[in-house]
């Protein structure tokens, strides 16, 4: 079971999967500071100052802090623009990479068969 165990974690797949977590983690650090520390000044300076964060609404002795949830929202939107860019354009870059396939000839051309047909007329 341990030699089992051992095989699959070596797996490519797992490995690379690994990777992309973790670089997953260090860019929503990236993206959580480009709302926090740009977009979210920027959007205040539009509002008339206004910080999400500070959003809440009380009800009895519980506390909504829907501006929170409103970031939470903005740093998706980010993130998943900011992803959609990233495989847009690995996409490009794979389609530019793989040339296309000469397609394989279906048999004998006209050319070839007329000449067949002329040797075996000769004949």
């Amino acid at each position: 079971m341990l030699k089992e165990f051992k095989d699959f974690i070596a797996k490519g797949n797992v490995m690379d999967m690994a990777v992309g977590i973790i670089i997953g983690a260090a860019f929503t650090a990236i993206v959580g500071s480009l709302v926090a520390d740009m977009i979210n000044p920027l959007i205040g300076l539009f509002m008339g100052g206004v910080d999400f964060a500070n959003l809440s609404a009380s009800v009895g002795e519980a506390t909504f802090t829907y501006g929170n949830f409103i970031m939470a929202i903005i740093n998706f939107l980010v993130i998943a623009f900011v992803v959609f860019m990233l495989v847009r354009q690995v996409n490009k870059m794979k389609k530019a990479e793989a040339p296309a396939a000469p397609a394989a000839p279906a048999g004998p051309t006209q050319e070839e068969l007329l000449a067949d047909i002329l040797k075996a007329l000769k004949k």
